[in-house]
C-alpha cells in the first residue's frame, strides 16, 4: 500500500470568493476519482486548515501499489483535475511512501 500526500497554497491574487469556488471544485474533482482510477483505495481532501498551517489544501490518498500510483498520475481524469489545481495553486509539495 502506498500513501500519497500532496499540499498546495492558493495563489496570492485569488479572491476569497475564488478560493471558495476552487475548494469546492477541487474536492469534487478529486473525490470522484475513487472508483474511477484503478488501484486508488481512498482519498481525502482537507481544506479546513488552521492558521498555523503553511499550506491551504491537503490531499491524502492510499493506493494499492507503486504501479497504481503511476497509473493515477497519468489517468485522464486525474490529469484534468490537476490542470485546474495548477491554475489556482502554487507551492506544491508531495510525499509518497510505503505503508
Amino acid at each position: 500500500m502506498i500513501r500519497h500526500i500532496v499540499m498546495w497554497s492558493f495563489q496570492e491574487d485569488l479572491s476569497e470568493a475564488a478560493k471558495k469556488e476552487a475548494v469546492s471544485k477541487i474536492k469534487n474533482d478529486l473525490s470522484r476519482l475513487v472508483g474511477i482510477v484503478p488501484g486508488l483505495v481512498s482519498l481525502e481532501v482537507v481544506t479546513d486548515v488552521l492558521d498555523s498551517s503553511s499550506h491551504d489544501i491537503g490531499l491524502f490518498c492510499d493506493l494499492e501499489s507503486e504501479e497504481a500510483l503511476k497509473g493515477y498520475q497519468v489517468h485522464p481524469e486525474h490529469v484534468k483535475a490537476a490542470g485546474f489545481i495548477k491554475s489556482v495553486t502554487c507551492n506544491r509539495i508531495c510525499l509518497d511512501y510505503v505503508l
